[in-house]
C-alpha cells in the first residue's frame, strides 16, 4: 500500500506523513530530504546550483539512503546538515532541475517497491507514485504556512523575520509550480485538505479516517 501526501513548503505534510506512517505501521519516505542531500551535496563541490550539467552529475554519483527514517549522503548521516539555511536556500534550485528528479523519482519509487509506505513531496501522487492507493494533496494560506515555518526557524536558533519567511515560501512555490518538470499540483485523483485552520492532530485524524475505512 502507498500513501501519498503532496503539498507546498511549510503545509505541514511532512509532520502529517511522519505521524500516519506510525499510526499504520508502516515506512516513511521523507524525499525532500532527498533533495537536500543533493543541494548539500552541491554545496560541498565547486559547483553552482545553476550548472544544470554539474548538479545533474553530482545527483547521479550521490549515494542517498534511508535507515530507520536517518538519510545519509555517501555514507554520512546528514538529518541536521540537509536543514541549513544554505541548504534550504537552493533546494528548490536543485530540485528543479529535470535530471536530478529523474534521478531521484528512480530511488524513490525504488523504496516504494520494498513495501508498504507513506511518501511526501511535491510530486509523489502525480509522478512518482501514479497508482497509489491514496493520494492526498495538503495545502494552507501562505500566512499560515509562514508562522508555522517561522516557528520552527525561531526554535531552531534563526533570526529570520516573518516578512522575510514568507516572501522565501512565496518564491518556492512560485518556482515549484511553474518549474517545466514535474510542476507541484494535486494529482487528479487526490483528496485536498485545507490545513490553515487544523492542527496537526486534526489533519492526521482526517487523512487516517480516509485509509482507515
Amino acid at each position: 500500500m502507498i500513501i501519498t501526501i503532496d503539498g507546498p513548503a511549510g503545509s505541514g505534510k511532512s509532520t502529517v506523513a511522519k505521524l500516519l506512517a506510525e499510526r499504520l505501521k508502516v515506512r516513511f519516505l521523507d524525499t525532500g530530504a532527498m533533495y537536500r542531500a543533493v543541494a548539500l551535496a552541491v554545496l560541498q563541490s565547486d559547483a553552482e546550483e545553476s550548472d544544470v550539467g554539474a548538479v545533474a552529475a553530482i545527483a547521479r554519483d550521490a549515494d542517498i539512503s534511508f535507515d530507520n527514517e536517518t538519510i545519509t549522503l555517501n555514507g554520512q548521516g546528514v538529518a541536521a546538515e540537509i536543514r541549513t539555511p544554505h541548504v534550504t536556500a537552493i533546494s528548490s534550485v536543485v530540485a528543479a532541475n529535470p535530471d536530478v528528479r529523474t534521478r531521484l523519482v528512480e530511488l524513490q519509487r525504488a523504496v516504494g517497491h520494498q513495501g508498504s509506505l507513506v511518501t511526501e513531496g511535491r510530486d509523489q501522487g502525480s509522478v512518482v507514485f501514479p497508482d497509489a492507493e491514496f493520494k492526498f494533496f495538503v495545502t494552507a494560506s501562505v500566512d499560515s504556512r509562514a508562522r508555522r515555518r517561522h516557528r520552527e526557524l525561531i526554535a531552531g536558533g534563526s533570526r529570520l523575520t516573518l516578512a522575510t519567511v514568507r516572501t522565501q515560501l512565496q518564491q518556492r512555490d512560485a518556482r515549484d509550480e511553474s518549474r517545466e518538470h514535474a510542476p507541484m499540483k494535486p494529482a487528479d485523483d487526490a483528496v485536498t485538505l485545507d490545513t490553515s485552520d487544523m492542527s496537526i492532530v486534526q489533519v492526521v485524524d482526517s487523512v487516517a479516517s480516509i485509509v482507515e475505512e
